[in-house]
């Protein structure tokens, strides 16, 4: 069962966060946005995926979509009630929305997104109360390392466009 504990503890959100990166890594080397997710029950990783839209051809993978994806068929519902999930960037509209419906009750989230975000950002949807589903979050949890993976990436692709 979820317990309010994973609300405390920077070291165990830095722990599941570092995987989270790690699948943001990942998507670099597919030529891929660097957003990593895990999604964490019961101490385990039962969903895991970074970005995958370019490779998919699909504008729905998004790392949170896919990863919510897994850890639903892993635990064989789609009431993803005793769930963490980690994300190295503020998850954007479309993926908070489907955190709300999937009843994630915890996000701990990287880098903010000022262009998409819609936890903080730009939207509060987390917290609106005239959903059915409020999600607790945590933010900024090694914001540094998720930003500059996305700081490089974007710096790398425009570099590599001005030299073409």
């Amino acid at each position: 069962m979820f317990s309010p504990d994973h609300l405390s503890g920077q070291p165990a959100h830095e722990k599941w966060m570092r995987a989270a990166l790690s699948e943001a890594r990942q998507a670099v080397e597919e030529d891929e946005v660097p957003v990593g997710a895990v999604v964490v029950a019961a101490g385990r990783i039962v969903g895991s995926a970074h970005n995958q839209r370019e490779q998919l051809a699909d504008p729905t993978a998004h790392a949170e979509m896919i990863a919510l994806t897994q850890a639903a068929s892993s635990l064989g519902s789609w009431r993803l009630i005793d769930c963490v999930l980690y994300v190295t960037l503020e998850p954007c509209l479309m993926c908070a929305g489907a955190i709300v419906q999937a009843r994630v009750p915890v996000v701990v989230w990287g880098a903010g997104d000022p262009k998409a975000g819609a936890v903080e950002s730009l939207y509060h949807l987390f917290e609106d109360s005239r959903l059915n589903h409020q999600v607790e979050h945590v933010g900024h949890v090694l914001e540094q390392e998720s930003s500059e993976l996305l700081s490089t990436f974007f710096r790398q692709k425009r570099e590599k466009r001005r030299l073409e």
